[in-house]
């Protein structure tokens, strides 16, 4: 009797509670599945708010954002502070693959300048002041700036900009560039050299690029009295004297391989065109300069220094069908889009 008992309980055991534990059992290897398969989502995947994912990377997942302004310091994701380069350097009304390039550029600018400008900012990695390294705006103040009925649009552009090119920066023999850009270069961009001194780089060479004639920033005048002229220079030169009855009072020496003034005489002096332009506050070094009556006028192609990309030539490459690694690889010579 007690054996039957015994038996009894057995087929009971195996009949009702084995299931159980095997249910639970697996249960439990469906939620560890689950788990590993959310730590290995794909980058770009949406969550279900619509939102982009936070991404990092491994060595750059945070920066720390100088306001030249304030003289405050904010820590950023990298991806958060180029949503608000992207959106500051480049009009949203440019076309997608322009968009990309620029994101790319900046996040490029960025990580070079870490990686080799240390003790620029102390304390920090880069500022937010164009003339020193990129621009840089909140989305809240982009927001503000844009006409309401465009304001997602835009928004949504450079959203797509940045986070479908993340971790992409532009390389040369391995190496992560210094990658300059401007606004327009007026037809052809500008050796490094010319601009700066130095030795040129490879992958800044002068290119020529169609289209640019199109945007507003290609071509502008400075007009200056002969006394405001004189004034200008004699800020930084106050040796300056000039003869206006000379044939050759005001004479472009030479030219560079971007069609810029290099050298020019005025009056007693020799400068540079890229000191011109500095002390004038001319849009490019690309001009030609007359004396008007008791004026000088200059008529300027370009805005920017003209090295690496122009913004504009950009976006007429991407009107013309190219997509950002052609728009990239048009601009930087010889170099190679790598992630990070």
């Amino acid at each position: 009797m007690r054996k039957v008992i015994i038996i009894l309980f057995c087929i009971i055991f195996l009949t009702f509670l084995i299931p159980i534990i095997f249910t639970q059992g697996f249960n439990k290897i469906i939620d560890v599945s689950e788990e590993i398969e959310q730590n290995i989502q794909v980058d770009n995947v949406e969550d279900t708010d619509g939102n982009m994912p936070e991404y990092t990377y491994s060595q750059y997942g945070t920066i720390k954002l100088l306001h030249a302004s304030t003289g405050q310091i904010e820590e950023l994701n990298i991806d958060d502070y180029l949503l608000g380069v992207v959106s500051a350097e480049m009009p949203a009304n440019f076309a997608e693959e322009a968009l990309k390039a620029q994101a790319i550029v900046a996040r490029t600018y960025t990580i070079y300048t870490i990686k080799n400008n240390v003790g620029k900012h102390p304390g920090a990695d880069i500022c937010d002041d164009s003339g020193c390294c990129q621009a840089w705006i909140t989305k809240e103040d982009r927001m503000n700036r844009w006409d309401e009925s465009e304001r997602d649009n835009n928004w949504n552009k450079i959203e797509t900009a940045v986070y479908s090119t993340q971790g992409k920066v532009i390389t040369y023999e391995g190496n992560v560039i210094n990658a300059f850009f401007h606004s327009n270069s007026g037809g052809k961009t500008e050796g490094v050299s010319s601009v700066w001194g130095g030795t040129d780089l490879p992958y800044l060479q002068s290119v020529e690029t169609a289209g640019e004639e199109a945007y507003s920033q290609y071509a502008s005048e400075a007009v200056f009295t002969k006394q405001e002229f004189e004034q200008k220079i004699k800020q930084k030169h106050p040796d300056f004297t000039i003869d206006y009855n000379s044939s050759d009072c005001i004479k472009i020496l030479e030219y560079t391989n971007g069609n810029r003034v290099k050298t020019v005489k005025i009056g007693n002096l020799e400068l540079s065109g890229v000191e011109v332009r500095t002390l004038l506050g001319l849009r490019s070094a690309n001009f030609n300069v007359e004396i008007d009556g008791d004026n000088i006028r200059f008529t300027v192609k370009g805005y920017g220094h003209g090295v690496g990309m122009s913004q504009t030539g950009a976006d007429a490459l991407a009107k013309q069908g190219k997509n950002y690694e052609e728009i990239i690889k048009h601009f930087y010579t010889g170099v190679e889009i790598t992630n990070l």
